[in-house]
């Protein structure tokens, strides 16, 4: 069994869960958002936990059980919570900043980097070197998040770059001097 797909995903105060077939939909505080499953895998709502089983152990259905709770789990926190990234930019003269909604990146170009906000995103920047991607959608906040940080990765002579905040570049030693 899935240790994973056995556990039972809980549904807090203030989010409704309607499930038709295989396909789930759940609303709350930050939005709603609609998927649909394999129809292999069982979901049914008990009380206030969504359970997710499968029919049989075949391959197909155990590749899919422990996904299929995980993308449901997501969901219900990303109505109920949010997502969020956090991106810091290291480097002289880089900075970020808020243009309405889209986010504005100086990274040593010639021209400002413009990176439009999609649907259901939000950028904040509480410093010019810190960015934060917020979201009811993990898998969009990080999509967004990469494509930002695509701009200008992290080199490892300088560390110079957009990162992740915690991530740790390995850094290079350089070329040696003349003897």
């Amino acid at each position: 069994m899935s240790r994973i797909g056995k556990h039972p995903v809980p549904v807090p105060a203030g989010v409704e869960v309607s499930i038709d077939g295989s396909t789930v939909t759940v609303k709350g505080p930050n939005g709603s958002m609609t998927r649909t499953f394999q129809p292999i895998i069982g979901i049914s709502l008990e009380g206030a936990e969504i359970v997710v089983s499968r029919p049989d152990d075949s391959r197909e259905a155990k590749s899919y059980h422990g996904l299929t709770r995980t993308l449901i789990s997501n969901m219900v926190v990303g109505v109920s919570s949010g997502f969020s990234k956090k991106l810091q930019i290291i480097g002289v003269g880089y900075r970020a900043a808020l243009k309405g909604s889209d986010l504005e990146l100086q990274l040593g170009y010639s021209h400002p980097v413009l990176v439009p906000a999609p649907k259901g995103i939000t950028f904040e920047v509480p410093s010019p070197t810190e960015i934060i991607v917020k979201g009811a959608d993990k898998e969009q906040v990080g999509q967004v998040a990469a494509d930002s940080r695509k701009w200008r990765k992290p080199e490892p002579y300088k560390g110079k770059g957009i990162r992740y905040e915690g991530e740790y570049v390995r850094r290079k030693v350089g070329k040696a001097g003349k003897d």
